[in-house]
């Protein structure tokens, strides 16, 4: 128990003064026995607190493009592969996203998230969403990030110039996990995305799912190589399985796997915000507030990409609880 402790204290002590922790020490962190949970979150959410303050970064997606996307990536709902009895539709609009992303920031949301699912955007698309951008920075003014899938060095260096502040694009998991989870795409191609993104001066938003029947040892992996691509913002999701997908009947996570892969995240990143993503309203009885405590400091509210989540309201009431700024 002492060691265990000390071991903890003194990776902590590391980050506070810049010299980081090891792959080593990540690995040990990880697997601390469950009784020690407790202790690496504390420190994990001291670690927050002393390098980010006690404000929580608060996101709204829009999915403006839904469903058949031509990528068999097995958790997705969106995928053409799968019958998932999801609705479709094509890109809204200019005034359909400008109307939304008011209401986001009425709410509270702090940045607003383009989503499509599509496994790149065809020329003709890209320049639709390009003047949503617009039309949401000269009407709305609240920071736009996007997700459009693989990006050419054009269109990365455009969505800059369009005062887009980050660009996501999940790993969605391990290297050694990921031929296992989708074929039509690899793991180097979207570690290429995020290079161009990089390359073009936008800020990065990379992470990935947790529960999609991975070993701790690959929770970790990922943990690792999102370390060394140093995004701006981490986001991990929890596996919510979908009818109707290859992953319908996958046994979800227990709280301490999340709350270790939260945690030790935090202690490899301590500057960088860590969102807790989709899967949390129903894989958390709490909706994050632990995890809020643990090392995360960012949600999405008020839905994801094809589930529901808690309104905005709930959400800001959550985190004003637990002592936190939204």
């Amino acid at each position: 128990m002492g060691n265990t402790l000390e071991f903890i204290k003194e990776c902590q002590e590391n980050v506070f003064s810049g010299i980081g922790i090891s792959s080593d020490d990540a690995e040990k962190l990880f697997n601390l026995p469950d009784e020690h949970i407790k202790e690496l979150a504390k420190a994990a959410n001291q670690i927050t607190r002393d390098f980010n303050g006690n404000k929580v970064d608060v996101e709204q997606l829009n999915n403006i493009k839904k469903n058949s996307c031509s990528e068999d990536c097995s958790f997705c709902g969106q995928s053409a592969f799968f019958d998932t009895g999801i609705e479709t539709y094509q890109l809204p609009t200019p005034e359909e996203v400008v109307i939304k992303a008011s209401k986001a920031k009425s709410e509270g949301a702090e940045s607003y998230c383009l989503v499509a699912a599509w496994r790149e955007p065809s020329s003709k698309d890209f320049e639709k969403v390009c003047s949503i951008i617009q039309e949401i920075n000269n009407k709305v003014g609240i920071s736009v990030e996007c997700s459009l899938g693989f990006l050419t060095p054009e269109q990365a260096k455009r969505l800059k110039e369009l005062k887009v502040k980050r660009y996501n694009h999940n790993l969605e998991t391990a290297k050694s996990k990921f031929a296992e989870i989708c074929t039509t795409h690899t793991y180097d191609d979207r570690l290429k995305t995020l290079r161009i993104a990089r390359d073009a001066g936008l800020e990065l938003c990379t992470g990935g799912i947790i529960g999609l029947g991975e070993t701790r040892k690959q929770r970790l992996e990922l943990t690792l190589e999102l370390a060394a691509i140093f995004p701006e913002e981490v986001t991990i999701n929890i596996l919510v399985p979908i009818p109707g997908t290859p992953l319908e009947l996958q046994t979800p996570l227990s709280n301490s796997e999340i709350v270790r892969m939260f945690s030790v995240i935090r202690f490899l990143l301590p500057e960088s915000v860590i969102k807790i993503s989709g899967g949390r309203e129903i894989n958390l009885e709490d909706s994050g507030e632990e995890l809020l405590q643990s090392g995360a400091n960012g949600i999405i509210t008020s839905g994801y990409l094809t589930m529901n989540g808690n309104s905005a309201e709930k959400d800001i009431k959550m985190i004003k609880k637990i002592g936190l700024e939204a």
